[in-house]
C-alpha cells in the first residue's frame, strides 16, 4: 500500500475516534442496569471515608440537593428553607457584616406586614373617624359651652408663662407627630389615590424625617410636662362625683372641680403618660436601629408604637375639641394665662374657691376671710 493511503486512512481513524468520544463518556457515567435507585442515590455521598470522618451537614444537603434537581427540578424549597433559617445555619454568610445581616428572607417579616397593614391600619382608621365624627356630633347637638352667668372682667392666673411653654411646645411636636404619622399609615389608602405618586412621595419623605427628627423632642417635652403638672393632677374624692355625672357635658349640671377636673386628669395619665412614653419609647427603638437591635424587635416595636399612636391620637381629639370649639375660655386660658373669675368659678368651682381664699375674699359658700394686720412700725407714723 502506498505510503499515501496509510496516512489518509490514520486520519480518518483519528476523526472517528474524536467523534464517538463523547458517547463514551456518557455511557461510562450512567449508571449499570443492575443498580437500583437506593444504590444511585448512595453513589452521590461519598463511599470511601475513614471511620473517624463523617460527611458535614453541608455536604450531606449539597448531595440531596443535587439528587433533587435530577428527580425534581425547580423544586428549590430546601434551599430556600436554608436561606429562611439564617440565624440557625452557621454555614450562611454574606459580604455585609452586622446584626442579621446573615438572614436574608425573614418569615415573620411577612406576618408582620399582614398586622400591620389589616388589623392596625383598617381597626385604627375606623377608630380615629369614629371618634372625629363623635366630636363633631357633639357640637351638632351642644354647640360650644359657654358660661351662665356674665363675665366679671376680673381675672385669675390659671397658668403660668412656664406651664404655657411647656403645654405648647408639648402640643406643637404632638401634631406634627400626628399629622406625619396619619401620612406615613393611612396615606396610601386616602392621599395616594387623589394626588398621585409624586404628591405623595414628597408628602411620605417630609413626613418621615420630620417625624424621626421631632420625636426625640416630643419625649423630652412629655418628660417635663409630667413633672410640671403631676401635683396637680392627683386624684381626689371628689373627682368620683365628676365621673358619675360626666362633667355635667350631657346633663348641663354644674359639678365642681379642683384645677383640673377628672376628664383632664385621664388625659394626663392615661394619654400623657401612659401612651405618651410609650410611644416615645417604641418609636426611639425605631429611630435609633444602630444598637444592635434586631428585626424581630423593631417589628415589635413598630406595632407597639402603631397601636399607642392610634390610642393617643384619639383621646387627644376629645382634648383638641374642648380647648378650642368646644368651651368657651378653654383656649384663651392656655393662651394668655388668665380668666374670668365667672368662668373658673362654673367650671372649677374647688380651685376657684383656693384662688379666692388666697385673695383674703370669699366666694360662694365661704366665710369671711379676716385681712392681715398691718406693721406696728408701719400703723404709728406721725
Amino acid at each position: 500500500m502506498h505510503r499515501y493511503d496509510i496516512q489518509r486512512w490514520r486520519s480518518v481513524f483519528c476523526a472517528l475516534a474524536f467523534a464517538l468520544l463523547p458517547f463514551g463518556l456518557v455511557q461510562g457515567q450512567q449508571p449499570a442496569p443492575s443498580q437500583d435507585k437506593g444504590a444511585t442515590e448512595q453513589q452521590a455521598v461519598p463511599a470511601q471515608r475513614g471511620a473517624a470522618q463523617s460527611p458535614s451537614a453541608q455536604e450531606v444537603g449539597a448531595a440531596a440537593q443535587d439528587r433533587r434537581e435530577v428527580t425534581q427540578p425547580l423544586n428549590n424549597a430546601p434551599f430556600y428553607r436554608d436561606v429562611r433559617s439564617g440565624d440557625i445555619n452557621a454555614y450562611q454568610t454574606t459580604q455585609v457584616r452586622g446584626v442579621e445581616t446573615n438572614i436574608l428572607v425573614q418569615s415573620e417579616g411577612e406576618m408582620w406586614r399582614r398586622v400591620r397593614n389589616g388589623p392596625i391600619t383598617v381597626y385604627g382608621g375606623w377608630l380615629f373617624v369614629a371618634a372625629f365624627l363623635g366630636a363633631g356630633l357633639f357640637y351638632w347637638w351642644k354647640g360650644k359651652i359657654t358660661t351662665h352667668e356674665p363675665l366679671t372682667g376680673r381675672t385669675l392666673v390659671r397658668f403660668t408663662p412656664w406651664e404655657r411653654l411647656v403645654h405648647w411646645t408639648t402640643a406643637i411636636t404632638f401634631v406634627i407627630l400626628a399629622v406625619s404619622g396619619l401620612i406615613l399609615l393611612f396615606g396610601r389608602y386616602v392621599i395616594l389615590p387623589a394626588t398621585g405618586y409624586t404628591i405623595f412621595s414628597t408628602l411620605a419623605i417630609l413626613g418621615k424625617n420630620l417625624h424621626n427628627f421631632v420625636g426625640p423632642l416630643f419625649l423630652v417635652s412629655t418628660l417635663i410636662m409630667i413633672v410640671t403638672f403631676i401635683a396637680q393632677n392627683a386624684p381626689r374624692a371628689y373627682d368620683w362625683l365628676w365621673v358619675r355625672k360626666a362633667g355635667g357635658l350631657l346633663s348641663g349640671e354644674h359639678v365642681p372641680s379642683g384645677k383640673f377636673n377628672a376628664g383632664e386628669k385621664a388625659w394626663f395619665w392615661i394619654g400623657v403618660t401612659v401612651l405618651g412614653l410609650i410611644v416615645s419609647v417604641s418609636g426611639l427603638v425605631l429611630d435609633f436601629p444602630n444598637f444592635g437591635q434586631g428585626r424581630e424587635t423593631m417589628q415589635v416595636a413598630n406595632v407597639i408604637h402603631a397601636v399607642a399612636a392610634v390610642l393617643f391620637m384619639t383621646m387627644s381629639l376629645g382634648h383638641i375639641y374642648l380647648g378650642t370649639i368646644g368651651q368657651e375660655g378653654s383656649y384663651d386660658a392656655m393662651r394668655h394665662g388668665t380668666v374670668d373669675e365667672t368662668w373658673a368659678k362654673e367650671h372649677h368651682e374647688y380651685w376657684y374657691q383656693q384662688e379666692m381664699a388666697k385673695r383674703g375674699q370669699s366666694g360662694p359658700g365661704m366665710a369671711p376671710r379676716t385681712a392681715a394686720a398691718s406693721s406696728m412700725k408701719e400703723g404709728w407714723k406721725l
